[in-house]
């Protein structure tokens, strides 16, 4: 199995334990041993699902102003977890090419290993959730024949986007290609980078 079919296999975990309560306060039961890479996968996957939600509920239009207030900042840190962890992932894998040299001629790729593998784990959102729109019962046929055609279309990105994840993995394996990561700056949670958040602090 594929390192991307082994992550799509965890992710579609993810998203079936999530959808047991369909709850975005449900506890994360990981099954995996922390510190493992598919113990990382999981909860990638499983941030991905609640904030799928989260994305979901402040849409509301009948929300409450002071509940959609709340609901953005836990958006707001559901972010940075999903950065943490997609540089977590990247970390594992420098560690697992530590040893191989890239050849003379080796390139670097437009993105990391990780932020790929971030956007297959959103990929597999969004089947799932195209997948119960094809199957609605309560939806007119039209809108089942749309969905369904929306659905084909990314399970065939979910082929291509997991196939290049593979050619990427096995070029850097080879040298061919090499890793060069870029630390995430994000400037707005930074109370030193924010300007409304260190203006705050001298009023």
């Amino acid at each position: 199995m594929s390192f991307s079919e082994h992550s799509n296999k965890i992710f579609n975990q993810a998203i079936r334990d999530y959808h047991l309560t369909d709850n975005v306060d449900t506890p994360m039961n990981n099954p995996y041993e922390r510190g493992s890479i598919d113990y990382s996968l999981y909860m990638k996957c499983w941030i991905d699902t609640v904030q799928w939600h989260f994305e979901d509920i402040i849409r509301d239009p009948h929300i409450n102003p002071d509940d959609a207030l709340s609901l953005k900042r836990r958006i707001d840190r559901s972010n940075q977890d999903r950065t943490d962890l997609v540089e977590e992932i990247d970390s594992y894998f420098r560690l697992q090419y530590s040893q191989v040299k890239p050849l003379p001629e080796a390139r670097l790729n437009t993105e990391s290993p990780a932020w790929a593998i971030d956007r297959l784990s959103i990929l597999a959102l969004k089947i799932y959730h195209m997948a119960e729109q094809v199957s609605r019962e309560d939806a007119s046929a039209e809108h089942r024949a749309k969905c369904q055609a929306k659905l084909d279309v990314l399970n065939e990105q979910q082929v291509d986007l997991g196939t290049a994840i593979d050619q990427l993995l096995d070029d850097i394996s080879e040298g061919k290609k090499y890793m060069k990561v870029y630390r995430q700056m994000k400037m707005y949670n930074d109370p030193s980078t924010n300007p409304v958040l260190y203006g705050s602090v001298r009023k």
